[in-house]
């Protein structure tokens, strides 16, 4: 177990207040946002503690929405993507709403159905610059865009070329 300061303790689960669901670290969970307007905001828990008044604080890594990030949303971005930053926090266990899984893109995209609580990342972000790991995605159709699991793909007979439906299509037969 790591070392922890004194008088807290690492604690290898948490159940949500009101629920039965258990958060354990590496657990993707959903943060209550201080506006009720706001949809809640997603984090990955690296640690669980507890003081010595059995107060219990997560340690969590953020992850940003596109409309979040520098840059903002682009045409590319799925409804549901995320980025996985670089920025890390302590909060109150009891700000937990639920849990939620953030599936690699490639994992994303074989979903049967995409669940409420689906949501996918395909890129590292780092907050105080902006910058993107990986800085390039594999590009699709004509229009030179990194693939937006939300739009429909579909191939050329001819050239065996992907086309997002819709755009592009000239003379290919699809």
């Amino acid at each position: 177990m790591a070392k922890t300061k004194p008088g807290k303790k690492d604690l290898d689960s948490y159940t949500i207040k009101g629920t039965n669901k258990v958060v354990r670290p590496g657990d993707c969970v959903l943060m209550r946002p201080s506006d009720s307007d706001k949809p809640p905001y997603v984090a990955r828990v690296e640690r669980i503690e507890a003081d010595h008044r059995n107060n219990v604080k997560v340690r969590i890594r953020w992850y940003y929405r596109p409309e979040e990030s520098i840059g903002g949303r682009r045409q590319f971005h799925g409804a549901k993507e995320l980025f996985l930053s670089d920025h890390y926090d302590v909060q109150s266990a009891h700000t937990i709403e639920g849990k939620c899984i953030v599936h690699s893109f490639k994992n994303y995209t074989k979903l049967e159905n995409v669940g409420a609580e689906d949501y996918f990342c395909r890129f590292e972000y780092k907050a105080a610059t902006g910058g993107f790991t990986p800085d390039r995605v594999a590009v699709y159709c004509k229009c030179e865009m990194p693939y937006n699991p939300d739009d429909l793909m579909v191939q050329c007979e001819g050239c065996k070329d992907w086309r997002v439906f819709g755009h592009c299509q000239g003379r290919h037969n699809f």
